[in-house]
Order: structure tokens, then sequence, then C-alpha cells
């Protein structure tokens, strides 16, 4: 199956090197790029992509703002939306994943990761580096006024499931959930995709906002 890749960035080099990196891949097609938020949302009703590699700051509208818009839109439900970051602490990394991003990438990744995260998006997945989401979630926990709410949600999980969303949220890998619980990753799985049932998660990415905003996370 060929995956059909964005680009959104309003840096041309940077937009040249996706371009480069994607064509050279026989499961990857370019479906268009955008060098703003607006052209990107724009490329996307009108391409569908698979997959769209969106830059967070970007002229006319940012990634986020084209983010919700394409969330929003469900026609363009089967489209998954990996962020690109210059700092891993960028302010917006948090509400990219809130905003259901698969994930995000700092652009400075090495090109094997950007693939990986290209192939696991298109697949339903989310590459969420566990380092990376640990500070996230630490600068979002740090900021003035955010207040953890209660999930009702919460109750539909088993004692187990409960105990890997925490898992997750803590940036855990499935391979790292299993050894931490002593099960198998293949356990692990099931009980990290039962829980996406459970709580209408649409990825990975946004069991770890969960987690944080139900206060599974320290």
């Amino acid at each position: 199956m060929t995956i059909r890749v964005a680009i959104a960035d309003d840096q041309a080099l940077v937009r040249m090197g996706l371009r480069v990196l994607i064509e050279a891949e026989d499961d990857l097609e370019l479906a268009g790029e955008a060098a703003d938020g607006r052209q990107a949302v724009d490329l996307v009703r009108a391409r569908k992509p698979d997959v769209v590699l969106m830059d967070v700051r970007m002229p006319v509208l940012n990634g986020i703002a084209a983010l919700r818009e394409i969330a929003a839109d469900e026609a363009l439900a089967a489209v998954r939306v990996v962020v690109l970051t210059t700092f891993e602490l960028d302010e917006y990394v948090f509400d990219a994943l809130r905003a259901g991003a698969a994930g995000f990438l700092i652009k400075d990744s090495h090109p094997d990761d950007l693939l990986r995260a290209v192939r696991l998006a298109a697949d339903g997945g989310s590459l969420l580096s566990p380092s990376v989401t640990r500070r996230v979630i630490a600068s979002f926990t740090a900021r003035p006024g955010q207040v953890r709410r209660p999930r009702p949600e919460l109750a539909r999980l088993t004692d187990r499931e409960r105990e890997v969303l925490a898992l997750v949220g803590e940036g855990l890998t499935n391979d790292e959930i299993a050894e931490r619980l002593v099960v198998s990753p293949a356990t692990a799985r099931t009980h990290v995709s039962r829980a996406m049932v459970k709580l209408h998660a649409r990825d990975r990415a946004q069991l770890v906002v969960i987690a944080y905003q139900a206060g599974l996370v320290d």
C-alpha cells in the first residue's frame, strides 16, 4: 500500500528536505506541499492525504489552528497529522496532542524516525518519544491556570487498564509497560487498545492527554 504524504512548512529548504526523503521511499508518495496553515487545510481537503507533516509556526494560520480545522472536518477523519516542532518544549506541542495530532517530532530527528512516524501514523499508531513526552507534560503542568479535572469515563477501565493508562501517560512504550508489569508485550498492547476503545481515544497521543487530565501522571 502506498502512503500519501503532504508537507506543510513555511521554510522552502525544510519542504525540499522532506520531499526528497519521501520520494526516495518506495511505499511513500508526495501528495502536495503547503507554505502556510491555510494552504495546508486547503491541500488536505483537496487531496485527502494519509499523513500530513505539519509545522507549528507558520504564517496566515499556524499549524495548531490548521490541525483543529482538519480534525473538526468529518470528511477528513482518516487523515493523520504528525506535528513538527523546532524545540522539544515547544509551547504548542501539548495543544497539538489534545487537538488530535498523531504525534510529534523534533525537526532535527533522524530521518529514520521521521519515516517510522509516517508509517506508524498511517497504520493508526503514533510516535511519542518517551523522554520528550515526559518533558512536554512537565512543561504543561507548570503553566499557571492548568486545572486537572475528573474524567468520569475512567470508571469504564479495569484496575489494570487504569494502571496501563498511567504508564502510557509517563511515556512508556508497550515493551516498557510489559517489563514494568511483568506481562507479555502482546498483553500490554491489548490493555492499551482496550483503554483507547473505552475512552474513545483516537490514538496513543490522546491517551497521554487523558492520563494527565485525570491526574494519573505526577
